[in-house]
């Protein structure tokens, strides 16, 4: 299994990607059974949309990528770094959660979540993509992607949006 000691080193002059997993990279319906990981949707698989995802990040070489999943939290930092492919590793720069996140951590949103490391590593270049919306003001809407959560980025939409935004991301400097 990797280890999480061969992520890539924060740039926070890099354009960096807030990535969920859940409603996102597959539908959201994944429970733990007996200590397994469960995708409860006919017909699909965990993680079955995540070429889609490397698709839309390959142009952009500098982009950083952080996990903004509950399965850091829930399963550790290396088991869910570890479900990812080579290639969106490399990427991976961190998790939003860490040891020593504040208590009302499960409390926030996931948008306070978001805000909370980009406030502490300062970031100014963002994209989140997450099928929870709540919390989304006006003032950071334009760095969120939000999916469907039963079809994620299996849905032309979503791709669509988050090319876009990429795009306008890696424009700005």
């Amino acid at each position: 299994m990797p280890s999480s000691v061969g992520i890539r080193r924060r740039q926070s002059h890099h354009p960096l990607l807030f990535l969920d997993f859940d409603g996102v990279l597959h539908p959201d319906a994944v429970y733990q059974e007996r200590g397994r990981i469960v995708l409860r949707a006919d017909g699909l698989q965990l993680f079955e949309w995540v070429g889609i995802l490397d698709e839309l990040v390959a142009p952009y070489e500098t982009l950083q990528i952080v996990l903004s999943t509950s399965w850091v939290q829930v399963l550790g930092f290396d088991i869910a770094y570890a479900h990812l492919p080579e290639r969106i590793q490399r990427r991976v720069v961190g998790s939003t959660w860490h040891k020593t996140a504040p208590r009302r951590w499960n409390r926030l949103s996931r948008y306070e979540q978001i805000q909370h490391t980009v406030e502490r590593h300062r970031y100014s270049r963002w994209l989140a993509i997450d099928d929870d919306g709540a919390g989304w003001g006006d003032e950071h809407r334009p760095n969120f992607v939000q999916t469907d959560p039963l079809l994620g980025l299996g849905a032309a939409s979503a791709q669509s949006e988050l090319r876009s935004k990429l795009a306008l991301l890696h424009q700005r400097t």
